[in-house]
């Protein structure tokens, strides 16, 4: 079809989605180095009768360079049809071709109109996060509902902005959907100063996670922990002796027919230390009260050590599951449309246990709540909770993510993973984000990793991870229209976590007066307060 469009050339090869073009020599009074400026994961155009189709460049060469003449050069572009739009000026833009080019059909350069009809999101919710690489004055769009309903990630070297471009995707959904129900797992304590009055920050100072809210995998985690000499033994002792705990709190009601070991009842710890006791008085052989002297002082212990008061804190056991599940997930939101679960206080020998308790409700509640409040839960450093190696990680952690991965879209349950080392992330969970944020990335292993995901076009782009700016980010997936390469908005002091890089140079150019600050340390140091 003939047009006054910009023409680079002409359709030699169709395969597929694959499409080989062969460049033409600049026409009288086109610009200069037209086609030369073509980069990989440029978008152009090919023009049909009731359609334009849309591809990306996902190759340049030169198959046979002359040394004398450049202008008599063949230059070939290889390109992957990425959709299309109605010709007509309202027309959309939808993934996926229902009409392929021919042989000789001519090759056109995308207007800045064409770029914002393929990237704009005009007849879905969507937010804009940043502009686009090919031309930074069109911005870069992600639909609300494509991004949140199927899971994602964002994925990048430490220092490539991945931190900032969390908070930057959080506000920009929160603000225009300020009845969200976020749940972000903080290690390091960064978000509390992005999100300010609009986040409810619990930590092991304020938050009560009683240790019947755990179930007995996590339960016996904490009490009897992994790999000791007595482990099956006192693993099977609680588990004769907590749902007899659960139902003598219940009493003679009706309800105490359904408990199990697992089921979320309050129990008294004294009830468990004196049914321990009862057991270890019925044994024949008081040689064989080892485990149960072990797991009385192991209970005891952990009631005194002011590191775990969030679980076993407080003179009085009560019901208060609702006022917990409340809080965590913001119902009501009254203001609040995000809850920052600050883990950096939280015992290392206990951290896994916490994330997975809090992974395990986050899909028990939108399971049981029959999708009525779609959640989002936001996972820092996902690697550590959710590894690749089997040998590493606390299992139930890594089944309570992997079951939100593969079936909490199903009850309303988002998930985004974060982390600096995709390819020490377990690829079953990883596989189920069907967007992915890519920024800058420098190790070989993690760029294969997450290139073997991906399709042509995305895959070409990816050739860019480790030469992106801080900031800067491969986008594809369900939550944008194409895989595309953009820059983030630029965050306000205010609304960046603190995930900046000690400032060395500057701080090491005086002395530092003590002004208090070794006592502070070391008070903060022994109390286990920050």
């Amino acid at each position: 079809m003939e047009t006054n469009e910009n023409r680079l050339g002409r359709v030699v090869n169709v395969s597929g989605a694959q499409v080989i073009v062969l460049l033409e020599p600049p026409a009288e009074g086109d610009a200069p180095g037209r086609m030369q400026s073509l980069q990989i994961g440029e978008l152009v155009k090919m023009i049909m009768p009731s359609h334009t189709v849309f591809g990306a460049v996902t190759g340049l060469s030169i198959p046979i360079p002359s040394p004398d003449d450049a202008a008599r050069e063949m230059k070939i572009v290889e390109l992957e049809l990425l959709g299309e739009a109605e010709s007509t000026p309202g027309g959309g833009f939808q993934r996926g071709v229902s009409t392929f080019p021919a042989l000789g059909d001519g090759i056109y350069s995308t207007s800045q109109a064409d770029l914002l009809k393929v990237y704009a999101m005009p007849t879905v919710s969507s937010v804009r996060i940043g502009t686009i690489h090919q031309d930074q004055a069109l911005p870069a769009y992600i639909a609300t509902d494509g991004l949140l309903g199927k899971h994602f990630a964002i994925l990048g070297t430490t220092g490539s902005g991945k931190s900032c471009a969390v908070a930057l995707i959080l506000h920009a959904i929160l603000d225009q959907h300020p009845g969200g129900h976020v749940v972000l797992l903080d290690p390091h304590n960064e978000y509390a100063q992005a999100f300010g009055e609009t986040a409810e920050v619990l930590s092991p100072g304020n938050l009560r996670l009683p240790y019947w809210l755990f179930n007995f995998e996590e339960i016996v985690e904490v009490i009897v922990g992994a790999g000791t000499q007595m482990q099956s033994a006192e693993t099977a002792i609680l588990n004769e002796v907590i749902p007899i705990a659960k139902r003598q709190y219940l009493g003679k009601s009706e309800d105490s027919k359904f408990v199990t070991v697992d089921t979320p009842i309050p129990y008294q710890m004294t009830d468990l230390i004196q049914l321990i006791d009862e057991a270890m008085g019925k044994l024949d052989n008081p040689e064989n009260s080892a485990p149960y002297m072990r797991l009385k002082a192991r209970l005891n212990a952990l009631r005194m050590d002011a590191r775990f008061a969030f679980m076993f804190g407080g003179l009085a056991v009560r019901d208060n599951m609702t006022e917990i599940l409340s809080r965590i997930f913001r119902i009501p939101v009254a203001g609040k449309p995000i809850t920052i679960m600050d883990l950096s206080g939280v015992p290392s020998e206990i951290l896994n246990v916490v994330v997975s308790v809090l992974c395990r409700m986050t899909f028990d509640f939108a399971l049981w709540s029959e999708r009525a409040v779609p959640i989002m839960l936001v996972c820092e450093e996902a690697h550590r909770y959710a590894p690749q190696d089997p040998r590493l990680g606390f299992e139930p952690t890594k089944k309570a993510l992997s079951r939100v991965a593969k079936e909490g879209r199903k009850y309303g349950v988002s998930l985004c993973m974060v982390s600096q080392r995709p390819s020490e992330l377990a690829a079953g969970i990883l596989s189920q984000c069907n967007t992915i944020f890519a920024l800058r990335m420098s190790n070989q292993k993690d760029q294969d990793y997450v290139r073997g995901a991906l399709s042509e076009s995305a895959a070409g782009l990816l050739d860019f991870l480790p030469s992106l700016r801080n900031a800067e980010a491969i986008a594809m997936g369900e939550g944008v229209s194409i895989p595309v390469r953009f820059c983030f908005d630029d965050l306000p002091e205010t609304r960046r976590p603190l995930s900046g890089t000690a400032p060395f140079s500057a701080a090491w150019q005086t002395d530092r007066e003590g002004d208090g600050l070794l006592e502070q340390v070391v008070h903060r140091w022994r109390y286990q307060r920050r």
